[in-house]
């Protein structure tokens, strides 16, 4: 057997060498048996009494399609001076690790490329706990290795975990399109923690967070970083817009059903999508209803109007235009326009720090299509901790794998 190239092959480096290799074909799995060449161990300058020996075994890429375990005795190192012991450094393998540096890079880029658990250990012929450990182990790696970079252009968003009213917090780079950390929970204190997980230097240089109305992110935010503008997301307010036309249908349909009126029925999507998503038929339909003087079509007739607001070339026709379509919603009678009109002219500052900034939360909206996956992929998750790993792992753009 020609152990040199097995060495290479395996990442098995002096004082370490293949002793042994055995394949069991009925059972397809190749083990390999590691020897120590080392009786004399230092730490610096000073001797480390070999305390005992440990047999460990660890996952290697499979090899001839066979599974591969390296298996070794690891002594266990005892400090004279401070009788601390700790097990002795292998060169195949991290620390406390049960895999291999290469099966743990390859495990990790399967993971990625199926974005399931469930997949990815089918093909790594791994348990679920297993890859939820190596997708953990990597985070942990990818976080340390992080770089603490400026980030000037944040946004916050708050997503559901778990079964009901359960959320989680998560905070994006804008500029680099990546997830920078998640906590558990959407309230103020939850936004603080949240933005405690950067250092203060990089706080300090926050300039613009995007975010919808929600009391506790403004709150938690104004708190941690008192100097950044906040820009309120056009798409939280076009999903309150929506909102409000949806009321006003639901209040009409119920009325014209009981006077035996069905135009209203089944009209629902029609009124929230916009029109370049409608098909022929579809939108022939919506003409003739927006036509008739109802009062849903004028609350789609206020909400498609407001796009407008985000087309303005700067603050000042912005506050114009605003106070403009304000006026055109608080004469049209529709209570929850009017309440909606009212509420947005309390945060019309933040509305009008669009056209400073330009932001939107439209990139955490495209991370929400990922969790989503991640969600239905992992059929609800056990714990917090998997989740937050999970997200980090695949929207992260973190350095993950380990060192071969």
């Amino acid at each position: 057997m020609d152990t040199e190239a097995w060495e290479k092959l395996l990442g098995i480096k002096a004082p370490w060498s293949v002793a042994e290799m055995a394949v069991d074909v009925e059972n397809k799995e190749v083990m390999v048996r590691v020897k120590c060449d080392r009786t004399a161990w230092l730490n610096g300058q000073h001797p480390l009494h070999v305390h005992g020996w440990e047999k460990r075994r660890w996952r290697h890429l499979d090899l001839w399609q066979c599974r591969t375990i390296i298996e070794a005795e690891v002594p266990r190192l005892r400090d004279p001076a401070t009788g601390a012991t700790e097990t002795a450094a292998v060169p195949w393998a991290e620390g406390l690790s049960r895999w291999t540096l290469q099966f743990e890079a390859w495990a990790i880029e399967v993971l990625q490329r199926t974005r399931s658990i469930s997949d990815g250990s089918r093909l790594l012929r791994l348990g679920w706990d297993a890859c939820d450990r190596i997708i953990k182990r990597a985070v942990e790696r990818g976080l340390q290795r992080r770089e603490t970079v400026q980030v000037s252009l944040v946004g916050i968003d708050e997503k559901s975990f778990g079964k009901g009213h359960d959320y989680i917090a998560v905070m994006n780079d804008l500029q680099e399109a990546r997830v920078l950390e998640v906590v558990e929970g959407a309230g103020a204190k939850e936004v603080e923690a949240l933005w405690e997980t950067l250092i203060t230097e990089q706080r300090e240089k926050v300039e613009a967070v995007a975010m919808d109305r929600g009391k506790a992110m403004i709150s938690g935010t104004r708190k941690a970083v008192p100097q950044a503008a906040i820009v309120h997301d056009r798409f939280h307010i076009s999903a309150e817009q929506n909102k409000a036309v949806d009321e006003v249908r639901r209040a009409e349909n119920k009325k014209l059903m009981s006077e035996g009126d069905q135009r209203l029925k089944g009209t629902k999507y029609l009124w929230l999508s916009g029109l370049e998503r409608m098909g022929e038929d579809a939108l022939k339909s919506f003409e003739s209803l927006v036509q008739i003087n109802l009062k849903t079509s004028r609350a789609w007739e206020l909400k498609t109007i407001f796009e407008g607001f985000w087309k303005q070339p700067d603050k000042a026709t912005g506050r114009a235009f605003f106070k403009k379509w304000k006026n055109r919603a608080v004469r049209s009678r529709l209570p929850h326009f009017v309440r909606l009109a009212r509420s947005l002219e309390s945060s019309l500052e933040e509305l009008l720090n669009y056209f400073d900034w330009r932001i939107t939360n439209a990139m955490s909206e495209g991370f929400n299509s990922v969790i989503q996956q991640i969600k239905a992929g992992a059929r609800g998750f056990r714990s917090f901790a998997s989740y937050r790993a999970r997200i980090l792992f695949f929207c992260g753009k973190l350095d993950l794998k380990p060192t071969c």
